[in-house]
């Protein structure tokens, strides 16, 4: 006799949000974080960590320029922080308690499913970002810059520096739209049902452009408040990107039917 296996799961419906409901999900995302603070903390110190060492690694070797585009890129990795987050907002819904158990359980249990090779589609956004933003250096600045003979004024606001910036944030953001486009919806739904991470992916390029208004401005919010978590040292996205994750989850909730 054969097995017989389950096909996927079926995919959630499109909803088509308003500008409340942005103002909604943040504030949702601001009181799971309350209700739970430890999770957010620990989830976002690995980047708070790793922001710091590449400061410190950049600043002796005298390369600080390499912060910009590692900044610029930044918002390419925040969806890694999300999975627990997510899973923690989730429990929150069922009305349970999250424990550590829990939530680390089921995020340990995804390397057997689709998130892995979303998780691959993201690093592969990135290190590609990191090489454009490198050949973007070399051709408007010189091989200069990558000696150290420049200052961090020099390389951004004199000469080439400005048009270079403005090139490179602009190429930065295409590549956050994208990833925020493939993700939003699809990180979440990975999680939640048992789909393909390309389907995953598809469905959410399709919410995306469903509310593609809400969406830019969503998007927007995302990437400004990661800068913004960023300045102080990478010390606010102990805040930012907890609030941020819990958030996410609940714009998934609103933008996919569960029924």
């Amino acid at each position: 006799m054969s097995e017989v296996t389950s096909g996927p799961d079926p995919l959630p419906e499109i909803h088509t949000l308003g500008m409340g409901d942005v103002v909604g999900v943040l504030r949702a995302g601001a009181a799971d974080f309350l209700r739970a603070p430890l999770f957010g903390l620990f989830f976002s110190a690995v980047y708070v960590a790793g922001g710091m060492l590449l400061w410190r690694i950049y600043s002796a070797a005298g390369q600080e320029w390499w912060i910009a585009p590692l900044a610029v890129g930044f918002p390419l990795l925040g969806p890694f922080a999300a999975v627990g987050l997510y899973e923690v907002s989730r429990q929150f819904e069922t009305g349970a308690r999250p424990t550590w158990g829990g939530v680390l359980g089921v995020v340990f249990a995804q390397k057997d499913r689709q998130i892995p090779a979303i998780a691959a589609v993201i690093i592969v956004f990135f290190l590609f970002w990191v090489f454009v933003a490198h050949a973007l250096f070399a051709l408007f600045v010189g091989l200069r810059a990558f000696s150290g003979s420049m200052s961090l004024v020099q390389i951004f606001l004199e000469g080439n520096g400005p048009i270079m910036l403005l090139i490179g944030t602009a190429v930065g953001a295409a590549f956050s739209a994208v990833l925020f486009a493939i993700s939003v919806v699809g990180l979440p739904l990975l999680l939640e049902r048992e789909v393909d991470f390309v389907t995953a992916m598809i469905h959410s390029v399709q919410a995306t452009l469903a509310n593609l208004p809400v969406m830019i401005v969503w998007g927007g919010i995302i990437t400004g408040a990661l800068f913004l978590g960023m300045v102080p040292m990478f010390l606010g996205l102990f805040v930012v990107l907890p609030v941020l994750g819990h958030a996410s989850w609940h714009m998934y909730r609103r933008i996919a039917a569960t029924g």
